[in-house]
């Protein structure tokens, strides 16, 4: 910041984010109606092949929410909602717990017991070889979920209850226009998709040790059109009050800083070698000692 200060200017809210993110809504409540006739065989095949990469997408952009880029940190609360509302499509109640948890991941990168994106030693210990770590990538969901209960267990908010009631109640209002076939269609494709998936790369990508002394990676392949420009991690690292959409503008401004750290250009070729790679595996993490802070 001292060499480019305008990298300031990029800080605030995306402007396009809420229609953006509105359109996804409402695209998937469309497909929602479309589905409810189909064969099982055919709402399992929509679920991957597109709904799935529609609400992985969602998740990503209720990341970017975290941050208060949907309306910008002076309206926190809208933000909240907004995320509550992103959140619809993906079928399960998410979004709160998110943000309570991903504070703690910029603030305690590697952090033991603070940051819950490291697997446990279990998941190291077990998930050693490439049908294991082929198992670990398809389960990685429900690793996602359930680590931070059994990790760093926090009391439940009240936006999280906020956020389960009013998920549910709109799973309930489907469930009864429509069926079951939209809510499996709904719930299926955001397990799959966040499991097993191309895009599911960048949950190794961003901070999984591929070489020795570099923990954060960045990504610059097509993908991040998908999702959120999720792949610039080091810049959103260094500037996570920066909208994705305008971190590129950041490695651009400052390049020097930027274009010779290793990064990844492929998400498929980065989940091909935590499988098959013997030196990678869900060990391959930076673990540190953290104190934590006062909180406000």
């Amino acid at each position: 910041l001292a060499k480019y200060p305008e990298i300031k200017a990029l800080m605030g809210p995306d402007p396009h984010l809420k229609w953006i993110v509105s359109g996804m809504v409402f695209v998937q409540f469309l497909a929602c109606y479309l589905v409810k006739d189909l064969s099982w065989k055919w709402v399992f095949f929509w679920a991957y092949a597109f709904g799935g990469c529609i609400n992985h997408s969602l998740t990503l952009a209720i990341h970017d929410i975290s941050h208060n880029v949907a309306f910008g940190n002076k309206q926190a609360k809208w933000n909240r909602w907004f995320a509550v509302f992103a959140n619809l499509p993906i079928g399960i109640p998410y979004s709160a717990s998110f943000k309570k948890y991903h504070i703690d991941h910029h603030r305690y990168l590697g952090g033991d017991t603070l940051d819950v994106d490291i697997p446990t030693d279990f998941e190291g210990w077990f998930f050693c070889t490439p049908l294991r770590k082929l198992l670990w990538l398809f389960l990685q969901p429900l690793f996602y979920s359930l680590r931070p209960l059994y990790v760093n267990p926090k009391a439940i908010t009240q936006m999280e209850i906020s956020n389960a009631l009013v998920q549910f109640s709109v799973d309930l209002i489907i469930h009864y226009l429509w069926g079951l076939k939209p809510i499996i269609y709904l719930i299926a494709g955001t397990i799959l998709c966040m499991g097993l998936h191309p895009i599911s790369g960048h949950f190794i990508a961003e901070h999984y040790m591929f070489l020795k002394g570099y923990e954060t990676y960045s990504y610059y392949g097509p993908l991040n059109w998908l999702t959120f420009n999720v792949g610039y991690h080091m810049e959103h690292h260094d500037f996570p009050s920066i909208p994705g959409c305008k971190l590129p503008m950041v490695k651009k401004i400052a390049a020097e800083y930027y274009d010779n750290l290793p990064h990844h250009q492929s998400w498929i070729r980065v989940l091909w070698a935590f499988v098959f790679d013997d030196t990678i595996g869900p060990y391959s993490r930076v673990k540190r000692l953290c104190k934590r802070a006062k909180e406000s």
